[in-house]
């Protein structure tokens, strides 16, 4: 028989939790564009599948305990229950089951992350940085090798918030900070590593298509950090070549002649 009970509440919880990822992974309105967007990376698929065995991991506790707690209120909810209170003592199996479970369970995603957590942070290729990445409050400043492809001589090409990358290529990028904690987050390209001050870092992807997409700070970096932006072009070689030596022409051609000087007439 139904009963009119506060429990219910709670069981709209698990309800409505399953029911917004739903949405979300299958872009049903009013939530699509909510989930992540396109996958360009080599390495990609692997956070993934990382992520969502975590989110199945997580999902089934979360239900299972949201409707564990429907139960338990809906069974002994006092305005229809007369028994008295009955208080119990712990249970020693009851306690090492549920320091077990969490444990084993803990270990077995720490396993089974290594594979990213080796391709993301440990096996970086064995080749010089494509260009530095420095982040400031609030830009993104991007420093490329010139003719000696050596970064940090005089013929280096500079940009903001603008990195072009080669398609299908390794790429490997070092980052800084110049003042505060910043977060480079490409998630097109499953990447994210805090950038910390005084600390010169080094991360790697490799794009397989040409697409253009955010470069974002993922870390609360001051007041404009809402609008520190960049854009990531993934493109061909030979264009990628092309849009570099034109930034170096336009780079070498642009001067700064300061006006003359007047000087008083002093007969």
């Amino acid at each position: 028989m139904f009963r009119p009970s506060w429990s219910w509440l709670f069981l709209l919880i698990p309800i409505f939790g399953v029911a917004w990822f739903v949405f979300a992974i299958n872009e049903w309105p009013p939530l699509a564009g909510h989930w992540f967007p396109q996958d360009i990376s080599a390495h990609g698929n692997i956070i993934d599948s990382l992520f969502n065995t975590i989110l199945w991991l997580t999902g089934a506790i979360f239900v299972g305990t949201g409707i564990a707690m429907f139960l338990f209120l809906h069974k002994y909810d006092a305005s229809y229950n007369a028994d008295p209170v009955k208080y119990v003592h712990g249970s020693h199996v009851l306690e090492v089951v549920w320091s077990i479970i969490p444990a084993a369970t803990l270990l077995f995603i720490a396993i089974y992350q290594m594979s990213a957590w080796a391709n993301a942070k440990v096996l970086r290729p064995n080749q010089p940085a494509l260009a530095e990445v420095t982040g400031r409050q609030f830009e993104w400043r991007i420093r490329y090798a010139g003719e000696d492809k050596i970064i940090g001589t005089e013929d280096d090409v500079f940009t903001v918030n603008d990195l072009h990358v080669p398609l299908n290529e390794d790429v490997v990028l070092a980052i800084k900070s110049d003042d505060v904690l910043h977060s480079f987050f490409l998630p097109n390209l499953r990447l994210k590593q805090d950038v910390v001050p005084g600390m010169k870092q080094f991360v790697w992807f490799k794009p397989l298509y040409e697409r253009e997409c955010d470069i974002v700070c993922a870390e609360l970096c001051g007041w404009g950090h809402y609008k520190m932006k960049g854009r990531l072009n993934v493109v061909p070689r030979q264009e990628f070549n092309q849009w570099l030596a034109n930034k170096r022409a336009e780079q070498e051609t642009s001067s700064f002649t300061p006006p003359a000087i007047e000087e008083d007439d002093e007969s």
